[in-house]
């Protein structure tokens, strides 16, 4: 755990209002973005599709996870997937017998990457927890119980990866397992999450010890493995990370570290009152980051935050807002020249750090709920991916115009708003209760030099009562379980239904559409040629 587009368009030489609910204007504001078909930025960075997040590897067994596993990855389009628990005893992978030797067992492991690999799902493997039969102590956090203590042989705890990876090498073939990356534990900084009972510079040498065991043993199997970390917390012991590669010249593939935008103010189980942070709080983390890594030796590796998202409680309803797929499009849109990935914590609901959810919207991480109803920033990113290839140039920070192979221009824009307890109350507190969007006035693009001919213009919108199916949750009732015909319901009102369609004529390379706009509210609009 843990522990972080709309875009208004305007095509045709008409004049057009998307007919979006809203509530009464306020002063007269209208947001422009200009732009020229012809001049574009390059290839569209596409690091956030890269990699997305689940609980735990047994939870991965399950008919339901892969189920929603398969649409996600069908509608966002992400490679990679990384989740904790691949070595915890209910995947079964390690034992002793009655003198000690090792006892590897692969095949729940094997049922897992199967299925993975099959779907087109490669794996950002994190090495951890700590089987108990290798276990030197026996401190374990969530509610399943992952022993993270160091291991009592760090050479049983090589022989383990080591043979591992062989595994994988023989079953899956080196090609395939040269693209994976391995990532050594999760947030090793967090005494709950590593050796608990050490001070934070016994800390971190211990998993400077684990890491170099860990490195070690992958590439002793191919040094052509990718390998790396430190899967810290908010950047955490970054510095004194890459001075340790460099004093041990210790192989390393890969920066990894997590951000979140929310004061810790809980616990691993959820319990608490988390805050938010500014509004850019993620992206100025990449910042300090970069700052952090650019004079190093290390400045050319990939840099991946493995895990992100607005709150690091899995029991924070602002994830199932619709404010919270703005916010992700923001920290997406500010930082991404800053890192090579941004990870989603996570892709789904059944999620169980805390324990198995007791209700259909409980402030769980995922773009999808217990249920598989899409959330709000489901749509962030379903819209990211109907992106062209090749990005516009475009000076706007809140909006990607795209076009692609066929000529077709697409464009996502929103407006961010942090809807900001101030302090006064927790997020459990104010994002629980609803916020009906306030009218944020006009947005008009302008496009020019579009090749002249027929377009079909669609446009969607997911905003307040738009895809929002967590205020669709609560004019319910919020019950505490649903009946299948709510559950129908809800995964109707949650269909992302286009907002309108129509055809336009371009005759003098000029299209201009102007789009009413609220808080949070984001557009994709698709402008096809016929």
């Amino acid at each position: 755990m843990h522990r972080a587009i709309v875009l208004l368009l305007v095509f045709s030489g008409l004049v057009s209002s998307a007919n979006v609910q809203a509530t009464a204007p306020v002063a007269d504001t209208t947001r422009v973005i200009s732009v020229d078909f012809k001049k574009t930025k390059g290839s569209r960075n596409k690091g956030y599709q890269k990699v997305i997040g689940a609980g735990r590897a047994a939870e991965g067994l399950r008919a339901d996870w892969q189920e929603q596993l398969l649409y996600v990855k069908k509608e966002v389009g992400f490679e990679y997937i990384r989740f904790h628990g691949l070595l915890h005893d209910d995947m079964h992978v390690y034992a002793e017998d009655a003198g000690g030797k090792p006892i590897y067992n692969w095949q729940y492991v094997d049922r897992l990457y199967d299925y993975l690999v099959k779907i087109g799902v490669r794996p950002f493997v994190e090495f951890g927890f700590m089987p108990p039969a290798l276990a030197s102590g026996t401190q374990t956090v969530f509610w399943w119980k992952a022993n993270v203590t160091p291991p009592k042989s760090q050479e049983k705890w090589g022989a383990l990866v080591t043979e591992l990876v062989k595994h994988w090498e023989a079953r899956y073939g080196k090609k395939e397992v040269e693209k994976w990356y391995f990532e050594v534990w999760n947030e090793p900084n967090l005494k709950q999450f590593f050796a608990g009972d050490l001070d934070n510079n016994a800390r971190r040498d211990e998993y400077f010890k684990l890491y170099l065991t860990t490195v070690n043993a992958v590439k002793s199997v191919s040094p052509t493995y990718r390998v790396g970390g430190p899967a810290t917390s908010s950047s955490t012991w970054m510095a004194e990370t890459l001075q340790f590669f460099t004093d041990k010249k210790a192989p390393v593939d890969f920066i990894s570290t997590h951000a979140y935008s929310t004061y810790t103010a809980f616990d691993e189980f959820g319990k608490g009152h988390p805050r938010m942070r500014e509004p850019d709080g993620i992206s100025h983390a990449m910042e300090r980051l970069h700052r952090t890594i650019a004079p190093t030796p290390y400045n050319k590796l990939e840099v991946h935050i493995t895990e992100w998202n607005s709150s690091s409680s899995p029991r924070d309803p602002i994830h199932d807002t619709y404010m919270n797929a703005t916010l992700v499009l923001n920290a997406l849109k500010k930082s991404e020249h800053l890192v090579s990935s941004m990870s989603y914590w996570t892709f789904t609901d059944i999620f169980e750090e805390a324990g198995p959810p007791e209700t259909p919207f409980h402030g769980g991480f995922g773009l999808l709920n217990l249920q598989g109803i899409n959330k709000p920033t489901f749509y962030a990113y379903q819209y990211l991916n109907q992106l062209g290839d090749t990005e516009i140039a475009n000076t706007d920070s809140s909006s990607w115009v795209t076009k692609d192979s066929k000529g077709n221009l697409q464009a996502l824009f929103w407006n961010y708003t942090l809807l900001d307890p101030a302090g006064k109350l927790s997020n459990q507190e104010y994002y629980s209760q609803l916020h009906p969007a306030k009218d944020k006035g006009l947005l008009k693009l302008n496009v020019a030099n579009v090749p002249n001919g027929k377009y079909k213009m669609q446009v969607w919108l997911t905003g307040y009562q738009k895809n929002d199916a967590f205020t669709a949750y609560k004019n319910m009732g919020a019950p505490y379980n649903l009946s299948l015909q709510q559950e129908a319901e809800l995964k109707k009102g949650s269909s992302n239904k286009m907002e309108s369609e129509k055809t336009i004529t371009v005759k003098n390379g000029t299209v201009a559409e102007q789009f009413k706009l609220r808080e949070n509210d984001m557009y994709l609009v698709k402008l096809m040629r016929q």
